[in-house]
C-alpha cells in the first residue's frame, strides 16, 4: 500500500480585530479615565474612536492630549457636528470604525484590562454577531459583590425572557461589523429621545436572526450616576423599555421583567450610593 499523504495541520483562525467606539458629549470629567482604560488592554484594540458630539467643554482637547501622550496607541478623535444626540453620534462612530468587531461603550465606562481579549474570545464563534457582559459600578461600595449581583440579574433576565431576546447593554457591548452593516439602515432614529437605543439595536438584530451572546467574562466598569436622578426621572428612564417595545410592536409580558428588576433596586442602591459618597474624600477628575 502506498504511503498516505500527511494530513495538513489545522489552522486556527486569527482573532478578530476590535474597534472601541466612545460617543461623547461634555464628558471632560470622565473621558481621560475611559480612554486610558481602553489603552491599557492585555490585547491592544485595533483602534479607539472618540466621537465628539458638539461638546462645549474640553472633551476634545483631552482626547487630543491623550493621543500625544500615547502616540503608539491608535486613538482617533472624530467630530459629529451635524446633529445633537447619542444615536447619530453612535452611528457615526460605528460607520467609521474599521475593525472586524465594533465595541461600543459610554464615556464613563472603565473597561477591565482583558476586555478586548474577552471580546475576541466571544467572537471566535462565527455564529456570534453581537455580545454583551456585566458591569462593575465603580462608584458604589462592595464593587466585586456588585459585579456578581449584576451578572446574576442579567442571567435571570435571560431566563425570564425564555432566552428569546438577549439584550445588549450600551455601556458594554460589541457587534460584528457585518451585523452592523445589516441593521444600520433600519435602526430607529428616536428623534424624541424616548427609547433605549441599545434595546433597539438588540431587537433589530433579533429581527434579522443575528445571534447575541451574553459573555460573563466581558466586564466593564460604569458609573451609577443614574441613581442621582429623581424618582420621576428614573421612572421615565426605566419606561424607555416600554416605548422601545411599542416601536417594535412587541407585547410580550415577559419582557417587562427588566423594568420590574430595575425599579426594585432604585431605592436601596440610591441609599448605598449616598452612604458611599459621604465617606469618600472629594476627588478632582478629568482635566488636561
Amino acid at each position: 500500500m502506498p504511503p498516505q499523504p500527511a494530513a495538513s495541520p489545522t489552522t486556527t483562525p486569527a482573532p478578530p480585530s476590535v474597534s472601541i467606539v466612545i460617543p461623547a458629549y461634555n464628558e471632560e470629567s470622565v473621558i481621560r479615565q475611559c480612554v486610558t482604560a481602553a489603552i491599557y488592554q492585555s490585547v491592544p484594540a485595533h483602534e479607539i474612536i472618540v466621537v465628539d458630539n458638539l461638546s462645549k467643554d474640553t472633551t476634545a482637547q483631552i482626547v487630543r492630549r491623550l493621543a500625544q501622550e500615547y502616540p503608539e496607541s491608535p486613538i482617533r478623535l472624530l467630530t459629529q457636528d451635524r446633529e445633537q444626540g447619542l444615536i447619530p453620534t453612535r452611528n457615526f462612530g460605528l460607520d467609521h470604525a474599521t475593525g472586524d468587531v465594533l465595541g461600543r461603550i459610554d464615556a464613563d465606562s472603565l473597561l477591565e484590562p482583558d476586555w478586548v481579549e474577552e471580546v475576541q474570545r466571544a467572537f471566535m464563534d462565527p455564529e456570534v454577531q453581537a455580545a454583551t457582559g456585566p458591569v462593575i459600578y465603580y462608584d458604589m461600595p462592595m464593587r466585586r459583590f456588585g459585579l456578581k449581583a449584576d451578572d446574576k440579574v442579567r442571567q435571570l433576565l435571560l431566563k425570564l425572557s425564555r432566552h428569546e431576546y438577549h439584550f445588549l447593554f450600551g455601556s458594554n457591548m460589541a457587534i460584528r461589523r457585518t451585523a452592523w452593516e445589516t441593521i444600520r439602515g433600519s435602526t430607529c432614529r428616536d428623534e424624541k429621545d424616548e427609547m433605549h437605543e441599545d434595546i433597539d439595536l438588540s431587537l433589530h438584530l433579533a429581527e434579522h436572526g443575528l445571534k447575541i451572546q451574553y459573555w460573563p467574562e466581558m466586564v466593564s466598569g460604569m458609573s451609577a450616576r443614574r441613581l442621582e436622578d429623581s424618582p420621576k426621572d428614573y421612572r421615565y428612564y426605566v419606561q424607555r423599555f416600554d416605548r422601545t417595545y411599542k416601536a417594535h410592536n412587541i407585547k410580550k409580558i415577559a419582557l417587562r421583567a427588566p423594568m420590574a428588576v430595575i425599579f426594585s433596586v432604585y431605592y436601596p442602591a440610591k441609599l448605598l450610593r449616598a452612604i458611599h459618597s459621604a465617606n469618600q474624600p472629594p476627588v478632582k477628575r478629568g482635566g488636561i
